[in-house]
């Protein structure tokens, strides 16, 4: 039992016991292909992060490691991301002020944060939280993050600085800047090219990725023409391996960073979990939430003792592992240890990498986030769920990243109060040649028994709607055709109560028992007859109050009243 918890724990022990030597090939080549990937857009999601480039490169590579052995045993990259990037921004920047060192060490704390939030949901249970993340909210969100990256990113494409926090501030400085003659030319040409190899690559039939080409093609033209005074280069990397860099924290730091932590938690393990799932429905095989949840927070930790920052599953890098050929999460691992082999052996070839190149990698990446097709479907199906999507992206765009997530979960919680508040209901009535009851509103041809009211309710009770499903029978009953004897509920819907609809159903029944109509209910769920019985209330609604089915409840109808 002991060695089958540990097993279940650490899948990568039971991934090495099981390999097999056939996939040894298709591993090393993918990892290969995959450290080409790793090495631009770890350096670039750093700078959009507001953190030197190294820190990239240390959160491509331990995050990998550690979610090899203890990640569910199936190919999944694990790394810096593009959506977690501003929203690292936003938690650090406030923090940090202009000091670099701090704000590595205020990333640290907050992977180590998050690490914490998603290994302790792990323990609880807790993976079906994402459930608060809906699909108006998710596109929402990504479109607002998409606008955000894009904008904070564009100054450094035309390689001039601007000052402003919001995402307003940041555009209307980049506009006045252009305007009076600000841009770099070079760095803009070197920008446009970068993102026209990396748009090229997608249509080609070669392998290499395209941002790999881009990278190496403005390396190579910016050292040959000399161009280190043209434009902002991101400098020879730091000497070393990843290394702890948690100096100076203070406990006001990690205090202010609780909040943000807890927020991108809940991203970092959306992505991740929504990333897992697609892949193991196309292989057929099951996920297990908490599993990807406690996986993910221990990436974290470690990324955060180790020199990195926050990270989640990459969509855009794990399929690049695929497509190469990647048998096992071994593929990470050698993509990892062939970034550190770059680390050590070549950090100088960034001194003639243009910033303007990472910020047009970050671009190409933030635009394969927006989802114009779900949105437009979403404007036509819903209402409702189109004012929750705008709502998340204004207020991920306009308001701040993580305020804005806070708010669309606040107003999706709002949504599901005001669904359940004023639920579907109708009257039921039975069709010539059709079994059962329908509804009476959709079947105007329907035919009442005589003294008898059949109520649907779509909808748990609960504090918020006792009283609608209290007024939604007076209604019924005050509108029937003639005297009514008996009100049948059609229970299937309800499936809980709490005291204060209890409450409201006990002064119906009075109400209606001193009219001499008796309240009964068909199809109620076993755990609601439960809660009843908990409540004290057997003694009003006993045993010939309930009946299994519709159709038993009107036979008995008839049978008491002789129709």
């Amino acid at each position: 039992m002991h060695r089958d918890w540990i097993l279940k724990a650490v899948p990568g022990i039971q991934l090495a016991r099981t390999y097999q030597l056939p996939w040894l090939k298709s591993d090393l080549a993918a990892g290969a292909a995959l450290s080409a990937a790793l090495i631009p857009a770890g350096m670039a999601y750093a700078e959009a992060a507001g953190l030197p480039a190294v820190t990239g490169l240390y959160a491509s590579v331990v995050p990998m490691l550690f979610y090899a052995v203890f990640g569910p045993a199936r190919v999944i990259i694990v790394g810096p991301d593009s959506s977690l990037a501003p929203m690292i921004a936003a938690a650090l920047l406030p923090l940090a002020g202009r000091d670099p060192a701090h704000a590595v060490a205020l990333a640290g704390v907050l992977a180590i944060l998050i690490g914490i939030f998603l290994v302790a949901g792990r323990i609880f249970r807790l993976g079906f939280i994402t459930g608060l993340l809906s699909k108006p909210i998710r596109v929402g969100y990504l479109n607002g993050i998409a606008l955000a990256i894009m904008v904070s990113q564009l100054p450094r494409l035309l390689g001039i600085t601007v000052s402003g926090d919001t995402l307003p501030a940041k555009a209307t400085e980049t506009v006045e800047a252009v305007l009076r003659g600000a841009a770099n030319p070079v760095a803009l040409l070197f920008g446009v090219a970068t993102v026209a190899i990396i748009v090229a690559g997608r249509f080609l039939p070669w392998k290499v990725p395209g941002v790999l080409l881009a990278v190496a093609a403005s390396i190579a033209a910016a050292a040959a023409l000399d161009l280190k005074d043209a434009m902002p280069m991101v400098g020879a990397l730091p000497t070393g391996l990843p290394a702890p860099a948690l100096a100076g924290i203070t406990m006001h730091d990690v205090a202010g960073l609780i909040g943000p932590a807890a927020g991108i938690a809940l991203i970092a393990f959306a992505d991740t979990s929504t990333l897992s799932k697609s892949l193991a429905g196309r292989r057929g095989i099951h996920t297990s939430g908490n599993q990807e949840m406690g996986a993910l927070g221990i990436a974290n930790v470690a990324s955060g003792m180790l020199g990195g920052f926050p990270v989640c599953g990459s969509s855009s890098r794990t399929p690049i592992a695929l497509d190469a050929g990647a048998r096992t999460p071994f593929s990470g691992i050698v993509a990892a240890l062939l970034v550190v082999v770059f680390m050590v052996a070549a950090p100088e070839v960034t001194a003639f990498l243009p910033t303007t190149t990472l910020a047009a990698v970050v671009i190409v990446a933030a635009a394969s986030l927006v989802d114009v097709k779900t949105m437009l479907r979403l404007v036509r199906m819903s209402r409702m769920e189109t004012a929750l999507l705008i709502a998340t992206f204004l207020g991920v765009a306009f308001v701040g990243v993580l305020q804005g997530i806070v708010i669309a979960i606040g107003l999706s919680l709002i949504a599901f109060v005001r669904r359940a508040w004023d639920p579907y209901r109708t009257e039921l009535a039975s069709l010539e040649d059709v079994p059962g009851y329908h509804d009476l509103s959709r079947h105007p041809e329907g035919q009442r028994v005589p003294g008898l009211v059949i109520a649907r309710f779509d909808a748990p009770l609960f504090f918020a709607n006792g009283a609608v499903f209290a007024e939604h029978i007076r209604h019924l009953v005050a509108n029937a055709p003639g005297p009514v004897k008996w009100v049948i509920v059609a229970s299937e819907a309800i499936t809980d109560l709490d005291t204060t609809a209890l409450d409201d159903l006990v002064e119906l029944d009075d109400e209606l028992a001193g009219q001499g109509v008796s309240l009964v209910f068909a199809e109620l769920k076993g755990p609601v007859k439960d809660r009843l019985l908990k409540f004290g209330v057997s003694s009003r609604f006993g045993p010939d109050h309930f009946f299994p089915t519709v159709n038993n409840a009107v036979r008995t109808y008839k049978r008491t009243f002789g129709i």
